[in-house]
């Protein structure tokens, strides 16, 4: 059984995420991130000390993916990884003060795509739009 490319709903799906991922990726370039650490960065704003498999999963990569993410931005002074008070193997990730810096760089410029991309559609419009996605991964989901 053969599926025409237009009645595909992945392609549409995976065409509006390439668009949207290559909007990001010209928005936080003049930071100097790319969007998977602008992710990264975005998500430990929000939850400072969280570990690195906590973050992966945040980010929705793998640990190994994180763990060279990671590195990456400890490197650049974008943030620190310290042991956990209490679990000494535990390393929790922080933000630097240039890392906090760097993402209000970064997430003033995706925030502008996020505002462009929601301007076309009506306030009913984004809810169903949230709605109708959310169903697709929970179907999409499913069939795992």
């Amino acid at each position: 059984m053969t599926m025409p490319p237009e009645e595909r709903l992945g392609l549409h799906l995976k065409r509006a995420e390439q668009e949207l991922m290559a909007a990001k990726t010209a928005a936080v370039r003049p930071a100097g991130l790319t969007v998977p650490q602008y992710a990264a960065l975005f998500a430990l704003a929000d939850s400072p000390g969280i570990s690195s498999a906590g973050l992966a999963r945040a980010c929705l990569v793998t640990p190994q993916a994180m763990t060279l993410l990671l590195r990456n931005l400890e490197e650049a002074g974008l943030v620190e990884r310290s042991p956990n008070p209490w679990h000494k193997g535990l390393l929790e990730v922080r933000l630097t003060e240039n890392g906090r810096e760097v993402l209000t760089r970064a997430d003033v410029r995706a925030v502008a795509v996020e505002q462009a991309l929601a301007a076309e559609f009506s306030q009913s419009e984004r809810d169903q739009l949230v709605e109708l996605l959310g169903r697709c991964a929970r179907v999409l989901n499913a069939r795992r």
